[in-house]
């Protein structure tokens, strides 16, 4: 009886050790060879998972673009609500670079509010998963814990078409959240066309 308890006890251990480190921030996945000229266009916000401070709160769109010198920008517009009672429409500009040249999928990106209320700074800006022409999920790491899981993150479910996505790759959306330790934490965007 002791050799069993101690045997559940063990198993259980593990369990707890191999879900601690899958959410390790290193240790996720982002969109194998990205291109960013696929990648560019509009894209329409679905779900988010806000890190913490002022985010874009819905309507959020992005559209990205590739110069001549392969540099990717995007521009981004969405509602947000300052002193907790004034709406409005708010726009935001970004340049993306990437440190790594063997994992273009793992961005930095530096952004600015182009307005005052709006914050600027920069956060990692990783493509987790694209297939391009219908949906993305990005996702960033404002802060890391001791143990590497992430004490202030955000991600974004993007989709090429503001009304939603298929079934089929809701399944694949729902798999990567899973991934990337935030199942259960994304909210939907509202999209009405108000910006």
């Amino acid at each position: 009886m002791d050799f069993q308890i101690f045997s559940l006890v063990m198993l259980l251990l593990a369990c707890v050790e191999q879900s601690l480190a899958s959410c390790m921030v290193d240790s996720f996945t982002v969109k194998t060879d990205f291109d960013q000229a696929r990648y560019a266009g509009k894209w329409y916000a679905l779900q988010k998972k806000d890190p913490e401070g002022l985010f874009l709160q819905d309507n959020i769109s992005a559209e990205y673009t590739v110069g001549d010198d392969g540099a990717m920008v995007a521009s981004s517009r969405g509602r947000v609500t300052l002193f907790g009672f004034w709406v409005v429409c708010a726009d935001m500009a970004a340049q993306y670079s990437v440190p790594d040249p063997t994992s273009p999928g793992k961005m930095f990106m530096n952004y600015q509010g182009l307005a005052s209320y709006l914050s600027s700074g920069g956060d990692n800006y990783w493509v987790i998963d694209t297939d391009y022409d219908n949906y993305a999920i990005t996702y960033a790491c404002r802060t890391l814990k001791d143990d590497g899981s992430c004490d202030d993150g955000y991600s974004l479910v993007f989709s090429r078409n503001p009304r939603g996505l298929p079934p089929a790759i809701q399944r694949v959306v729902r798999q990567k959240q899973e991934e990337i330790c935030m199942v259960g934490e994304f909210q939907p965007v509202l999209q009405t066309g108000a910006c």
